[in-house]
């Protein structure tokens, strides 16, 4: 399988004509995949003093209008949405579509957005527990089964999904938890995002996930996997944008630092080069609006082919 690069979009901090222009020229350009996040609140955390729009809202104008890119959304937090109104809503998007939608799903980490509006936040182990359920439930949906089914946070009474899917809808799970996350992977999804991590954290994480892929029973190449790379290209120097990162993200800044994309496009292949090499089969850079199109533009159309030619 080639390399593939996409785009992973914050709705925020943007009008919606903005965004789907950004998406729409996107499309055009090839990139082979956008996805939104699932969030209420600014990522990095601010209060909510920020503007935002919904994620499965805006999923809904990114499917119409675009054509040819793989869509997704990684990830919809498991806390925030009954799963049959979420697999209703997917398969919705799926078929808006043409059945280019991925279904991503995770266990969520803003803490902040869900207690001000109110959803449980419990902790990160029933969060997970929540997760399996959930992610079992959607893999009998995708095989057109109905479902009975009783675990944390999901009762299902013959719960039926008709229609099913137009496309496959590959099954996505978010995270770097190496005991759940990737065991989770193993045994239900298509593929695996990581977020941020270093290329030593990916390469290590990738091999557990091969381990976990043999343990359920199934080939490791049945999981793609792909790593989201915070785009932060600037024409300001480098020290400066890592001062910004450590002032937006405080604690968690230094994961972030290590998964950023730094300096200006033409770095790009250097930075993304280790992470190939660690088994990433798609590179996503993680757009936080508002952004330099001139420098996207760089890297879309002139860099993005240069990899293409190089690990195609």
């Amino acid at each position: 399988m080639s390399v593939q690069f996409g785009a992973h979009v914050g709705a925020q901090n943007a009008t919606v004509e903005e965004l789907r222009t950004l998406w729409k020229w996107l499309d055009a350009s090839g990139i082979d995949w956008i996805s939104l996040w699932d969030h209420l609140y600014e990522a990095p955390p601010a209060g909510g003093t920020q503007p935002h729009f919904e994620a499965f809202s805006m999923l809904g104008a990114l499917a119409v209008d675009t054509c040819h890119a793989r869509l997704g959304c990684l990830v919809f937090c498991s806390q925030y949405r009954n799963i049959g109104l979420l697999m209703k809503g997917a398969v919705s998007v799926d078929h808006l579509s043409g059945g280019r939608f991925e279904l991503g799903m995770g266990s969520g980490w803003h803490e902040q957005e869900a207690e001000a509006f109110g959803f449980d936040f419990p902790s990160q182990g029933d969060r997970f527990k929540v997760l399996e359920g959930q992610m079992q439930a959607v893999n009998k949906w995708r095989h057109g089964e109905r479902v009975t089914q009783s675990s944390p946070s999901v009762e299902l009474k013959d719960a039926s999904m008709i229609p099913g899917p137009r496309g496959k809808m590959p099954l996505w799970i978010g995270g770097l938890g190496p005991k759940q996350t990737l065991r989770m992977a193993g045994a239900y999804a298509d593929g695996w995002n990581a977020a941020y991590a270093s290329p030593s954290q990916f390469k290590e994480l990738n091999g557990i996930l091969d381990d976990w892929c043999v343990k359920a029973g199934r080939e490791p190449s049945a999981v793609e996997r792909s790593i989201n790379l915070s785009y932060a290209f600037s024409r300001d120097d480098v020290s400066v944008v890592k001062k910004q990162l450590e002032e937006q993200w405080g604690a968690a800044s230094g994961r972030i630092i290590s998964g950023s994309l730094l300096g200006r496009p033409q770095d790009a292949m250097e930075q993304i080069a280790p992470f190939i090499e660690a088994g990433a089969q798609m590179v996503n850079i993680a757009i936080r609006p508002p952004w330099d199109q001139e420098l996207l533009a760089e890297y879309v159309e002139t860099v993005i082919p240069q990899m293409r030619e190089e690990w195609g």
